[in-house]
């Protein structure tokens, strides 16, 4: 059992986030979180109080402080998967001890071991009640209030990619070259399919009127969710890097063919591609899709953001490495000297940067303004900007 610690406060020292899912027993623990009214109240943000990012420094940034905890890391354990899913945000540990936070107020949901120390975990994906996991290559399912097993499947499988599902089917790609559909209810399966070239595939969306997956060898493919008919389909030139982003009729995708693109599927005329950006690098992770631009990093040439309608870019930052969360024209990213830069999209120009050296670790926000960081002793703290 961990006990949860509540840090008086999270200030940085002014001096710098790289940022960087069961079987077992574990226990819940509830806590509130403390809010940055509470904190002030109790004197915990004053200045000089040798808390982590010191008021002044939270100023100059333009962000406000709304809740920070302090989560019981044992000594030399480290975050290892940290994700912003749906209202919740993950952190598991290198000792596989898994924390859900509300992502809105910090308060524990719940925190638990899903699995020994060093036993593989591929994935974290909710759906409705259910995180679906990969453990051991076993496919698991746990309660997303508690963190408890509802269900542990071995599928007889070498599992590749994180599973998907939606209310009929399970979908889970293995070393075969297969993608495996199983009625959810029972996981008898039902049927298999493969992409035309025979090519790995390493990556899968589902919904109820369609499946997506894309492969080691470019190929990005639209099926129907009960037959093995293919509804339409893509082809880079080489593999799909990372997973694929779906947004409304449109797929984003990296590929190591140094391109990000996007494919659109429009009715009668299956997939088009409006358009693709090189990056000028080999692309070994997805790009992150906001409400107007696509963030792509690429190794040795930073962080990007290409405007989803037009595919161009509005500006490049060599020593960028993640986009930590967009207000309004503004987005703010993570260097790799642990720097917070502040860009503006709509001209292209760098507006501030502030040192956020203590940080060790964050979440990739694409849906708001908030800012969630971590450091290597368990404290983690949301911030937003100040409007």
């Amino acid at each position: 059992m961990r006990r949860l610690l509540r840090n008086r406060a999270l200030v940085f020292l002014a001096t710098g986030v790289i940022g960087l899912a069961v079987s077992g027993c574990g226990s819940n623990h509830a806590a509130k979180a403390v809010s940055a009214e509470s904190a002030k109240e109790s004197g915990a943000l004053q200045p000089g109080s040798g808390a982590m990012l010191s008021p002044d420094l939270l100023d100059h940034a333009g962000l406000k402080l709304v809740w920070d905890l302090k989560l019981p890391l044992k000594d030399k354990e480290k975050f290892v998967f940290i994700a912003l899913l749906g209202d919740r945000l993950y952190l598991r540990s290198d000792q596989n001890y898994l924390w859900s936070l509300d992502r809105a107020k910090g308060d524990v949901v719940f925190s638990r071991s899903i699995a020994p120390p060093g036993v593989p975990i591929l994935g974290l994906v909710p759906y409705e009640n259910d995180l679906i996991s990969v453990i051991a290559n076993n496919l698991v399912e746990l309660d997303v209030n508690s963190g408890k097993e509802q269900r542990v499947s071995h599928m007889d499988l070498s599992i590749v990619a994180p599973p998907v599902r939606n209310s009929q089917y399970f979908y889970i790609s293995a070393t075969d070259r297969r993608l495996h559909i199983f009625r959810a209810d029972n996981l008898v399966r039902i049927f298999p399919v493969t992409a035309d070239n025979d090519s790995l595939i390493t990556t899968v969306l589902a919904d109820e009127g369609m499946v997506a997956f894309g492969t080691d060898a470019g190929n990005l493919v639209g099926m129907m969710p009960d037959a093995p008919r293919k509804l339409w389909q893509f082809k880079a030139t080489e593999a799909v890097a990372g997973s694929i982003v779906r947004d409304g009729n449109s797929f984003y995708f990296a590929s190591t063919d140094t391109n990000v693109y996007r494919v659109d599927i429009v009715e009668g005329t299956g997939a088009t591609m409006v358009w693709k950006y090189q990056a000028e690098a080999v692309l070994d992770r997805p790009p992150l899709v906001t409400k107007e631009f696509v963030y792509q990093y690429a190794f040795g040439r930073g962080l990007t953001a290409i405007a989803k309608q037009t595919g161009k870019a509005a500006w490049s930052l060599p020593e960028g490495v993640d986009l930590l969360a967009e207000a309004g024209t503004k987005a703010y990213v993570i260097t790799k000297s642990r720097t917070l830069a502040v860009l503006d999209n709509a001209s292209g120009k760098k507006l501030f940067f502030v040192n956020f050296a203590p940080i060790a670790h964050h979440a990739a926000n694409t849906t708001d303004a908030r800012i969630y960081i971590m450091d290597e002793t368990g404290q983690v703290a949301c911030l937003e900007p100040i409007l």
